[in-house]
């Protein structure tokens, strides 16, 4: 029996009677982490890790809520759930689905590289495996982490010695924090949008030790903004609220940068390669650490992953679902409650 199938309604566990991130209305649901396009609202019930409750409910706000912690498992009609730690953002997570001796994992959105804001992702062993692919093509590989902060902290820097404001446009779950907790504080101030300063709180209140960022309203004396770099969603880009920083410099942080062109095509002086998913050699070296014989593709460049998978001698097919990529589902207008103070 497959534990996991395609639906309509999404991914869904026959023997479980539940949904992994399902993109319609369902009775329950386990959610893999809170982006937008993972974790929507109207559903009956959700199981999501405890490490992601508070952004959970800013974005979705009073939900019928289990929460679970890493590694500890639950019963749901008789099929055996436990969460483990996916690297993507604060609270993301695989989902481990064992019944009758068969092991499936979920892996959601997922990253090997260190963030300092959130769980590192954990390998986890099992018969089969349903990967996320969103950057599965050879040209994708990431920066590391010393030298790509060390690019933004030096255009920050030049901006500020000629007296101008950085403006970083940047997701404002997850890579906002990653941001923030990574660049130089001595620069000069950071100043964050009501979108991402909604979920620093979250943060904040789930024990992730984050710098100090201002909102709009705390900045006393103007012409500070001149040394600052902020941190605002893409959404933001042409806004009233970005024109108070009046002669800036502007730049985006995603993993499509990687790709001549698209900060062209985005409008911005500069554009930085960080992503919060996996590059190319570290979906394969995810995929071997679970010793899984059969795959699944999800989202993204799934069928290079696919031709790839079974060049090795895997079973591998692809799974259509409805997440986005990268650049989809900017919370930055979905945060329940902010503003752009």
């Amino acid at each position: 029996m497959d534990l996991v199938v395609a639906t309509r309604d999404g991914l869904y566990c026959p023997p479980g009677r539940f949904h992994i991130d399902p993109w319609r209305p369902v009775e329950r649901a386990v959610i893999t982490h809170a982006h937008a396009d993972h974790a929507r609202p109207g559903h009956g019930a959700y199981l999501a890790a405890a490490a992601g409750e508070q952004v959970l409910r800013i974005r979705l706000g009073d939900i019928p809520l289990q929460t679970l912690e890493y590694g500890r498992a639950v019963e749901l009609d008789g099929v055996k759930v436990s969460l483990h730690p996916a690297g993507h953002v604060l609270g993301s997570a695989q989902v481990r689905i064992e019944y009758r001796g068969e092991v499936w994992v979920a892996s959601g959105d997922y990253k090997l590289e260190a963030d300092p804001t959130c769980a590192p992702f954990e390998p986890v062993r099992c018969h089969v495996f349903i990967t996320e692919s969103t950057f599965g093509l050879p040209i994708y590989r990431w920066p590391g982490r010393e030298a790509l902060f060390g690019e933004v902290n030096d255009w920050w820097r030049r901006n500020a010695q000629a007296g101008r404001a950085s403006v970083l446009f940047c997701y404002a779950f997850g890579k906002a924090q990653r941001i923030l907790a990574s660049v130089d504080p001595a620069i000069g101030p950071v100043v964050a949008h009501g979108a991402v300063a909604a979920i620093d709180d979250g943060y904040r209140r789930s024990g992730v030790r984050l710098p100090p960022a201002l909102r709009m309203a705390d900045v006393a004396d103007k012409s500070t903004l001149r040394q600052a770099l902020v941190l605002a969603p893409p959404s933001a880009q042409g806004s009233p609220w970005i024109k108070r920083f009046g002669d800036h410099s502007d730049g985006y942080a995603s993993g499509w940068m990687r790709v001549r062109g698209n900060q062209r095509r985005k409008g911005v002086d500069r554009g930085f390669v960080l992503s919060d998913h996996a590059d190319w050699p570290a979906l394969q070296r995810a995929v071997d650490a679970t010793g899984a014989q059969r795959v699944f593709v999800t989202h993204g460049s799934a069928h290079a992953m696919v031709r790839w998978l079974r060049e090795r001698g895997l079973d591998a097919e692809t799974f259509a679902t409805e997440y986005g990529d990268e650049d989809d589902g900017d919370t930055g207008d979905l945060v329940a409650g902010a503003d752009e103070t």
